[in-house]
């Protein structure tokens, strides 16, 4: 999956939005909360948030080590030309990182962004 692709699918999340912080990064939010980052290179390292029971897993995986400066609250960040996981199972990660950030916002904005849960 490659910038692009990761730009259209977090951005087909709801309420999901794009800025641009730190000179070039875009940065995914949902709730006014980080969920992603890439570069605007199709073939960039981009980040996301994970589980904390699937961080060390994760970083340990070929093309994905500890997000730099994020590490702390549970990022990964990945090579794309390292990464050995197929486009599918990265799509679910960065479902998973919003769905993590999502569950984290207040109830009163949750319902905001999807009335019906």
């Amino acid at each position: 999956m490659n910038a692009a692709e990761l730009r259209k699918l977090c951005l087909s999340l709801p309420a999901a939005s794009e800025t641009i912080q730190w000179g070039d990064n875009r940065v995914f939010k949902v709730g006014g909360k980080m969920f992603a980052i890439s570069g605007y290179d199709a073939d960039s390292l981009y980040s996301f948030k994970v589980d904390d029971e699937r961080f060390l897993e994760l970083s340990d995986l070929p093309g994905f080590r500890p997000a730099p400066y994020l590490a702390r609250a549970k990022w990964v960040q990945v090579d794309v030309g390292e990464c050995p996981l197929p486009s599918e199972h990265l799509e679910d990660l960065v479902r998973d990182a919003y769905e993590i950030v999502f569950s984290k916002l207040t109830k009163k904005l949750q319902r905001q962004i999807r009335p019906s849960d």
